[in-house]
């Protein structure tokens, strides 16, 4: 082996070894992944008037990531042209048609504008989510 041959395969080893090293000290070194940076309330009152709150960090752009997000807080509804229709939440069902009862969404003590899914949520937000009849 010549001296460039050689000189060439030193080169490329020793580049690969900085890559490598690099590689090591970025994945031992580097940001982690954090908690959301929003931090943020969901009040649900059932029809008994009983209160569970469920605070958590969230980097959701919408309220309903966010209730996605939020542990214990269950669900469902039907998509329409507005989005998801939310009926039921924690297993309680509000039905309109049989006693005009539905889900009232709150933002800060005032009304949503908007659905779930196009509800923006800001850091410090006190959303509520009342069963109104």
């Amino acid at each position: 082996m010549n001296k460039k041959t050689l000189k060439t395969i030193l080169g490329a080893a020793l580049i690969a070894l900085l890559a490598l090293a690099m590689t090591f000290v970025y994945l031992t070194f580097g940001e982690k992944a954090v908690e959301g940076s929003k931090s943020i309330t969901i009040e649900v009152v059932d029809s008994a008037a009983k209160s569970t709150v469920y605070s958590l960090k969230t980097d959701a752009q919408y309220l309903l990531q966010a209730m996605e997000e939020a542990e214990g807080l269950t669900f469902s509804g039907t998509e329409g042209q507005f989005g998801l229709m939310i009926d039921t939440v924690n297993g309680e069902k509000a039905d309109y048609s049989v006693d005009a009862s539905y889900w009232s969404f709150n933002v800060n003590g005032e009304y949503c504008n908007y659905g779930a899914s196009e509800q923006p949520v800001e850091d410090g937000d006190a959303f509520s989510i009342v069963y109104t009849k």
